[in-house]
């Protein structure tokens, strides 16, 4: 913090204290204050008002309460075999002590250190949450092992524990929804991914990543975002195979009570996702599937009623809270005037525990039951996937896509409103390319509940991510250590960073990573601080590299493959990033310029031409690199722009030394399109864009047949350095 005295210190140090930066350094790297009025909202919000000095006063005394180490936290983590520091303020020396390991093994001891000092714990070889007890206090200590379950963990496991070098492996990335298959009402859906993976797998891959699967609103099928979820807990229904679970003849027969016979196929022959009309129709036949469900199966106890209902045990409270907010919302949506904020609700509704939502749920309890069966449904289609791949030889399967935040509108945030921020959005400050910054309309959990709360909402959110799937992606890893916050209705100029537990929630990842024995990938693209990738590496988490990013020492032109990150996942692009047709093409500059993102010059030259020149100019260094790489015919004029070198984007990022690489479904087809263009709403048709042809006649294709050998091809021939794969296995329970 600057040196020279700021107007209202209290505030200030009160905003320090919780975990606020009162500064930042903006991508001029000058650095900005964070105004006091900016801080006084964002703490009120995090449930520290500080609107006079009493209110001040009092924030901080309970701030103070909670941060001193005087009271025993619910949870602490500590990694494997290394000593466990407890605060000293809490611990009586000479006390004695039990740690109950999960295994059902015993630990006694008794700390000894001097009045003052830090009250150390034996260090713990058993990784697990075990139980802690002092006197009459109890508490969790979530043991990580020292690392993430790694790709070359997943390889040493498919070949049973072989100790041989695991080869440089690869995979393709795909969005779930544009996915295409006969019979699929116009959505892509999980039986469509599940044949994805299997024939992908026939061709060398061994991982599918796919875009989120995060549950949405029904009730709201215009919200179809996969990154602006109602729950990160629960899946989107409108992904489900009617045909998966009861059959094509049972399906057919809802179709006929939906009366979607014809309406069904005429939305699979759409080039674009007709998302309003295309989830309305689905729910419909789903009802008629759940109808015929409790008419023939619950009434009977067969087995698969007795499956849903072990489903629906097993979920828990959870489960229930997303069905009861789904069956709310579309009640309150359907009167006068009805609003789908939970915030704008009868106050008693906005309480999932108030004794008036617990009489909804009984009054409701078929149209609630109906959510669950979704939920049932659309969790047999994830699952069914994930052991398709596994079971056609993929080391790690499915890799799933953790989205930064949830809708604040949504059912986690109703569900979890004592463990989110209320009242604010998750953003970015103003840069170099969004001068007025960004305000996602994305809440997530608050720090401080983390920590209040045992972390149990962030395990919570793990071990969903993880149920169904060989790895995750976790969006914008950066949030991991700070996050930036804008409060609704603000400019998103008027925000601040807050800080996050980071080394607490890297070992959650590690424990959870290794108790579903699934690999970890962080989205460490943007400004990264210094530092933080060395984190991730030396917690086994993967990095991203994305070649549009990779540019050479001196800033000009491009990395050979040899120098990429080894511990990273290699890729030519992302959902937000222009396709290698399109970079070449330059369709991303005409994009920007035509929904207004285009700077206009000082000089008064067009900004798009410009663009587009440097850009030439670019192509020409990324030719020259393929061609110093080997993968492009020495001594040719780069392609011109509407012939883009996909081929050798391919083969260069296949070269790359990562123990994974990843290929979008968008380059391996050669399309110009993206799935998504940051900064547009309407003018860009995103999270539509479809498959032009069925997974069965996409594999069936000669070029694209020919651009999965090629790629396989490539990557065995690239090196993966041992010191990126050697490991030993955690002592996991």
């Amino acid at each position: 913090m600057s040196a020279t005295r700021r107007p209202n210190d209290t505030i200030v140090t009160l905003a320090t204290r919780a975990g606020f930066e009162v500064e930042w350094r903006d991508a001029h790297h000058t650095t900005q204050h964070v105004p006091e009025s900016t801080l006084a909202v964002l703490l009120d919000r995090m449930g520290l008002p500080c609107g006079n000095a009493t209110q001040i006063r009092h924030s901080a005394a309970a701030l103070e309460a909670e941060l001193s180490g005087r009271k025993l936290p619910p949870l602490m983590t500590a990694e494997v075999e290394r000593g466990i520091a407890l605060p000293a303020a809490a611990i009586k020396s000479g006390s004695h002590y039990r740690i109950e390991l999960e295994s059902g093994s015993i630990i006694d001891g008794r700390f000894t250190a001097p009045k003052g000092e830090e009250a150390l714990l034996t260090p713990i070889d058993e990784p697990g949450y075990h139980t802690l007890v002092i006197n009459e206090q109890r508490m969790t200590l979530a043991v990580a092992p020292s690392r993430c379950y790694t790709v070359a963990d997943a390889w040493r496991t498919l070949h049973d524990g072989a100790t041989t070098h695991p080869p440089p492996l690869w995979g393709i990335a795909a969005q779930l929804y544009g996915l295409r298959r006969t019979g699929d009402g116009g959505i892509g859906d999980y039986t469509a991914l599940a044949q994805m993976a299997i024939e992908s797998a026939k061709r060398g891959a061994h991982a599918l990543a796919v875009s989120p699967t995060h549950a949405m609103f029904s009730a709201e099928p215009n919200r179809f975002s996969p990154y602006s979820p109602s729950s990160r807990l629960w899946l989107n229904i409108t992904h489900i195979d009617p045909t998966a679970v009861f059959g094509a003849e049972a399906a057919r027969a809802a179709l006929e009570a939906a009366q979607a016979t014809e309406a069904w196929p005429a939305l699979e022959d759409l080039p674009l996702i007709d998302w309003p009309n295309a989830v309305v129709l689905k729910l419909k036949v789903l009802r008629a599937l759940y109808e015929n469900f409790c008419a023939q199966e619950r009434a009977h106890d067969t087995p698969r009623a007795l499956e849903f209902h072990g489903f629906c045990e097993r979920a828990g409270r959870a489960l229930e809270d997303h069905a009861r907010f789904e069956a709310l919302q579309a009640v309150q949506l359907a009167q006068e005037g009805g609003n789908g904020h939970w915030r704008n609700w009868p106050e008693a509704l906005r309480d999932p525990r108030s004794p008036e939502v617990e009489a909804f749920a009984e009054a409701h309890r078929h149209e609630v039951d109906f959510h669950l069966f979704l939920q049932w449904l659309a969790a047999k289609g994830l699952s069914h996937a994930q052991h398709a791949a596994s079971d056609a030889g993929m080391a790690v399967g499915l890799i799933a896509d953790l989205a930064v935040g949830c809708d604040s509108a949504g059912s986690h945030a109703w569900s979890y409103r004592d463990d989110m921020l209320q009242g604010i959005s998750v953003g970015a400050p103003p840069d170099l390319f969004n001068q007025a910054g960004q305000a996602w309309g994305l809440t997530t959990f608050s720090p401080r509940a983390m920590r209040t709360q045992g972390f149990s909402a962030f395990i919570d959110m793990l071990r969903a991510a993880f149920a169904h799937a060989g790895g995750i992606r976790i969006d914008h890893i950066l949030g991991l250590r700070r996050l930036w916050l804008v409060p609704e209705g603000e400019s998103a100029r008027n925000g601040a960073y807050l800080r996050y537990p980071l080394e607490d929630l890297l070992r959650l990842i590690a424990l959870e990573s290794w108790r579903h024995r699934a690999i970890v990938i962080g989205e460490d693209l943007g400004t990264v601080p210094p530092g933080f990738r060395e984190r991730l590496d030396e917690h086994g988490l993967a990095g991203i590299r994305v070649l549009w990013f990779e540019g050479a020492e001196g800033g000009r032109g491009f990395k050979p493959p040899q120098a990429w990150d080894r511990n990273a996942v290699g890729t030519t692009t992302t959902h937000d990033l222009p396709t290698v047709a399109g970079w070449w093409r330059g369709s991303d500059i005409t994009w920007r310029n035509r929904i207004g993102q285009t700077m206009a010059r000082a000089d008064g030259r067009d900004a798009e031409e410009v663009a587009q020149e440097e850009r030439a100019a670019d192509r020409a260094l990324l030719w020259r690199a393929f061609q110093q790489a080997g993968v492009a015919a020495p001594d040719v004029d780069a392609p011109p722009p509407d012939k883009a070198p996909v081929d050798e984007a391919l083969a260069f990022v296949a070269a790359t030394p990562g123990p994974l690489v990843t290929f979008p479904l968008e380059d391996l087809l050669a399309l110009v399109e993206q799935p998504n263009l940051p900064g547009s709403i309407d003018e860009h048709p995103n999270w539509r864009r479809r498959v032009i042809l069925p997974i069965d006649a996409l594999f069936e294709d000669g070029t694209f047949s020919d651009r999965l050998l090629a790629v396989d091809r490539a990557r065995r021939g690239a090196t993966v350095p041992a010191a990126s794969n050697v490991s030993s296995e955690p002592d996991t329970p």
